[in-house]
């Protein structure tokens, strides 16, 4: 997979070496030219420019991408740069970082994002995730669909314990992807039985996010 990644820093680079090391085709666009020599990613296509510019856009030839990535620390360019690959170019996959979580709502498919990954949030929603129980933790928000990423732990003394997944009425436009039981994932098939600190994922809507909590209270 063809993948174009705007913007070098630590999140960058760490996405682009992940990338790389499970056999993706990187490219990399950065304004600084010491990020180059810092990021030591000799192996992946880099262009210096703004990429806010299409000047400089148009030289990572990014319709040939499947995915670009907006990782830099500026909202706006992240903005810019997805709006830029997605109405310009034709890039069927964008993922933008949210830098300041206030700037969130921002990124949809209006400036032609498709996933947002707010950092500040994600972190604040793992700590959640690993200290709440009984409450819907958001993960991830699919921006394109409007759609989320949701977990919830069932507490031990829940009455949904010792239900099978098809014998719960789960919310409209809610889908109960994966079951996390003692560390092992497993597929939420019809005649899983439901148990105490179960972690259930859901893939919803922003609406479904409140059915899911009024469903477990």
């Amino acid at each position: 997979m063809k993948v174009l990644i705007v913007g070098a820093g630590s999140v960058g680079a760490s996405i682009a070496r992940e990338l790389h090391a499970s056999g993706h085709e990187i490219t990399i666009i950065d304004s600084k030219p010491e990020t180059k020599k810092r990021a030591n990613l000799p192996q992946v296509q880099w262009f210096i420019g703004d990429a806010c510019e299409l000047s400089v856009l148009k030289l990572a030839v990014p319709e040939e991408s499947e995915v670009v990535v907006a990782a830099t620390g500026d909202d706006k360019a992240n903005l810019m740069v997805s709006l830029l690959c997605r109405s310009e170019y034709g890039v069927p996959r964008t993922v933008a970082r949210v830098n300041n979580p206030r700037n969130e709502w921002l990124f949809d498919e209006s400036w032609g994002v498709d996933v947002a990954v707010s950092t500040p949030r994600l972190m604040t929603a793992l700590v959640e995730e690993a200290v709440v129980v009984g409450d819907v933790v958001r993960l991830l928000t699919l921006q394109a669909g409007g759609a989320t990423l949701v977990e919830y732990t069932v507490p031990e003394d829940h009455p949904v314990i010792g239900y099978r997944v098809d014998h719960v009425q789960w919310p409209t436009d809610t889908v109960l992807t994966a079951i996390l039981r003692d560390g092992a994932p497993i597929a939420p098939s019809a005649d899983v039985v439901l148990e105490g600190s179960d972690e259930l994922f859901f893939i919803t809507t922003i609406a479904g996010e409140d059915q899911i909590r009024a469903l477990f209270a």
